[in-house]
């Protein structure tokens, strides 16, 4: 039984992964659709820049949490090295989309207070 689950172990976290990493993309999809749509009714280029903040965050957890299930499977120093690589990468862009979602709430305060 035990050998059984060790075979099937790896295919079960790699397409959980892939499930987890697809569900990230659709969700930026969505926000960039949301985006568009917000964009065609008109309710102002800060309201587009705020729902792309939003989902760009959202969906980088999502592909953070794939790539941390992707490391069941690290067999060598040059895959770990990758892993680094990407999660400070990730970590990077989800750094600057929380300071340019500040900064839209920012202009969205001062234009309320005008």
């Amino acid at each position: 039984m035990l050998a059984v689950f060790s075979s099937l172990a790896p295919t079960f976290v790699a397409g959980l992964a892939l499930a987890v990493e697809a569900a990230g993309s659709a969700l930026l999809l969505g926000y960039v659709l949301a985006a568009l749509l917000a964009l065609a009714r008109k309710h102002g280029l800060e309201r587009c820049r705020l729902l792309l903040a939003d989902g760009a965050v959202f969906s980088l957890g999502f592909k953070t949490t794939a790539t941390l299930l992707k490391t069941l499977e690290l067999n060598t120093w040059n895959q770990i090295g990758a892993l680094a690589a990407v999660l400070a990468l990730r970590t990077v862009l989800k750094r600057a989309f929380v300071a340019e979602k500040a900064s839209v709430a920012q202009v969205r305060l001062k234009m309320q207070l005008d």
